[in-house]
């Protein structure tokens, strides 16, 4: 055999040198093949976005099928997309509890929830509460005992008390005040809120609510009245009451 000229050995004689430049090239494009036939994850898998996706959502029994954008929250697509605007925005970070409602039973912020996140899950809002155009006991309690002033949070606030009732028919003042802890009353009706509950409880009787009121005196404006209710001692200025003897003149 012949010389390879430089070790000595003839070609078939020369020892092994190992991994050559050749078989290391060759090696990374077998990868990258192998690599580029890999099987394709589940759908399920797959990220959702950057454009429309997609959704339905089952709202007070209805289903709803909608394309939205993977940031779409959930109380956007209630106001924005299907129409339901009891459902309020207000601080937009889960800190007022105006936008309540209830997932599988559960209240929760809708401004927290991605809409993609609760497909397929049972959600209700407040306009799924009132049956056939029916107040809830609850909700009519609310207007009886003027639990509501400028109404951002009323909503909120009777899906709170509503889950509560759900799951305690008789509460407590102070179960009734940690089920609406979270939602904030900036018009300061909490104590009428409190009532309301108890009035759909039953737990007040009606001289408990002070529905019959005797005000003595032939003058009786609504504001006394209303104070009456609560049990406040109302005195008249005897301005106001020249002023209504001139009106009733």
């Amino acid at each position: 055999m012949a010389d390879d000229g430089k070790t000595g050995f003839t070609r078939d004689e020369a020892p092994s040198r190992g991994l050559t430049r050749r078989d290391l090239v060759r090696g990374t494009l077998v990868g990258a093949i192998a690599t580029g036939v890999k099987a394709k994850p589940p759908a399920e898998d797959l990220p959702l976005g950057p454009g429309p996706e997609p959704l339905t959502l089952k709202i007070n029994g209805a289903v709803h099928r909608l394309s939205v954008e993977p940031r779409v929250m959930l109380v956007d697509a209630l106001r924005e997309r299907i129409g339901l605007t009891g459902t309020k925005v207000v601080c937009g970070r889960g800190a007022c509890g105006a936008c309540t409602v209830l997932v599988d039973g559960e209240t929760a912020c809708s401004c927290l929830l991605l809409a993609h996140d609760v497909a397929g899950k049972d959600i209700t809002t407040i306009e799924g509460l009132a049956a056939n155009g029916e107040l809830t006991p609850l909700q009519k309690a609310f207007i009886e005992a003027d639990a509501l002033q400028c109404g951002f949070c009323t909503s909120g606030m009777v899906m709170s008390c509503h889950h509560l009732l759900a799951s305690n028919p008789k509460p407590s003042r102070p179960e009734i005040r940690a089920a609406v802890a979270g939602n904030l009353c900036r018009c300061g009706t909490y104590n009428h809120v409190f009532e309301a509950v108890e009035r759909a409880a039953g737990l007040k009787t009606a001289e408990d609510r002070g529905d019959t009121v005797n005000v003595p005196g032939p003058h009786v404006s609504p504001l006394s009245l209303a104070a009456s209710r609560l049990g406040d001692d109302v005195r008249v200025p005897a301005a106001t009451l020249e002023a209504m003897e001139e009106e009733e003149a």
